[in-house]
């Protein structure tokens, strides 16, 4: 009934940075804080709730920098609404992924209360997260990506975290429910001014990662340069962004999904869901629910079909404060759930129109960041023949299933 699936490998050439923290050293020489930063000032550093490789050696460097001009940093979760809207559900997302006091060695000052700033020229207050607004200074960090949902010249990055990561819950709601009536950039070219005026930015620090999730550039910016200089990562970001083989796909079969993986489970950028995308995909599979997304789920609506083992990992309020925050409560729908995956892909298939199962572009996927080795059914073939990035790893095999009718697990 199924295609025969051949496993491929998409050869991908992208740079890293080797010694992370001697190459952040390096760039915050660029940065001069002698005349600003005094000893006994209070710095707030953000913290987001993304999978960011190398958080902690970055971070620790960032606070590191900051000490030796006897500043005194702290760490503020600078994430919306994640971890379920609560400070101490913000505090174990961090904690997932390595960021405690311990090894940070500073405070967390974990809070959801915010302060206002200013009134924003579109009419709604702008927040600041409490803690630190009362710093001396702040610091932002984060990395600068394609974002899930719109397009623009300002998208995920720094000046998301300093307009919705630091807004907190309140502020993460108010800017997504202006997103019905403006666009992003233009929210950020207008409010990021008028709000750098109140607050003292000390700098940003920018990630750019490549398609491994290894960190390739870190560019530390003047609260100045942000606007300018985000808009040209961001193209950086989506160069290095690697895609599926096919724009075309019946079913696309991804192993797990996960908050630290994307925001919204699955990278709708790679998977199609987002406004504006030349990607078809006709039904999607997504068979697990990464241990890192603490049972945050928001993005499973994305999906067609699922099965009951990831569905029963969800916390219902965590995935459904994040996804009412974002104004998108479509990502917290429950797709068609099956016991195994044998019965979630037979009816998949039953859905994908006049195609017939055998002659079916099936995809299979670990998850949305890792697209280098893949499954593809035989129908995919003729499309990908002249394709000179890709090595054909196996001859076309059958499906294999377990005992309990799932699938093995994708080896690269």
């Amino acid at each position: 009934m199924f295609p025969r699936m051949i496993k491929i490998r998409q050869r991908i050439s992208v740079p890293n940075l080797e010694d992370v923290p001697q190459a952040l050293t390096l760039e915050l020489q660029h940065i001069s804080l002698e005349n600003i930063l005094k000893p006994g000032h209070r710095v707030a550093v953000t913290a987001g709730s993304r999978g960011i490789s190398n958080i902690v050696p970055i971070l620790r460097k960032v606070l590191d920098h900051l000490r030796a001009f006897g500043a005194q940093p702290f760490i503020v979760p600078s994430m919306g609404s994640h971890g379920g809207a609560t400070a101490q559900g913000q505090l174990k997302l961090l904690a997932h992924y390595g960021v405690t006091e311990a090894s940070m060695g500073v405070p967390i000052k974990s809070s959801m209360n915010v302060v206002k700033i200013v009134t924003s020229p579109f009419g709604f207050p702008v927040y600041i997260d409490k803690y630190a607004s009362e710093a001396d200074h702040i610091v932002v960090v984060n990395r600068i990506k394609p974002h899930t949902r719109f397009s623009g010249k300002i998208e995920s990055g720094i000046v998301k975290m300093l307009l919705v990561g630091l807004g907190k819950h309140m502020g993460a709601s108010l800017y997504h429910k202006a997103l019905m009536e403006y666009p992003f950039d233009e929210m950020a070219f207008t409010i990021v001014p008028v709000l750098l005026q109140r607050l003292s930015i000390l700098y940003g620090l920018a990630i750019i990662e490549n398609s491994d999730g290894e960190t390739v550039e870190l560019k530390a910016l003047l609260a100045g340069e942000f606007l300018e200089e985000e808009t040209k990562l961001l193209q950086r970001a989506y160069e290095l962004m690697v895609k599926l083989p096919l724009n075309a796909i019946d079913l696309l079969i991804v192993d797990e999904m996960g908050k630290d993986i994307s925001g919204t489970g699955m990278d709708t950028t790679i998977i199609g869901r987002k406004d504006n995308s030349s990607i078809k995909i006709k039904r999607i599979f997504v068979r697990d629910l990464t241990e890192r997304s603490n049972g945050n789920a928001c993005g499973i609506g994305l999906a067609d079909f699922t099965t009951r083992r990831l569905v029963d990992k969800i916390k219902l309020k965590d995935t459904y404060v994040n996804c009412i925050t974002g104004l998108r409560p479509e990502g917290a729908k429950i797709p068609i759930a099956f016991d195994t995956d044998r019965e979630a892909i037979e009816q998949a298939l039953n859905t994908i129109g006049l195609v017939e199962p055998q002659e079916a572009k099936i995809v299979r996927i670990k998850n949305t960041s890792k697209l280098e080795t893949l499954l593809v059914s035989e129908p995919c073939m003729p499309q990908l023949q002249d394709k000179k990035d890709l090595d054909i790893m196996s001859e076309p095999e059958e499906w294999v299933f377990d005992q309990s009718g799932n699938l093995l697990p994708l080896n690269s």
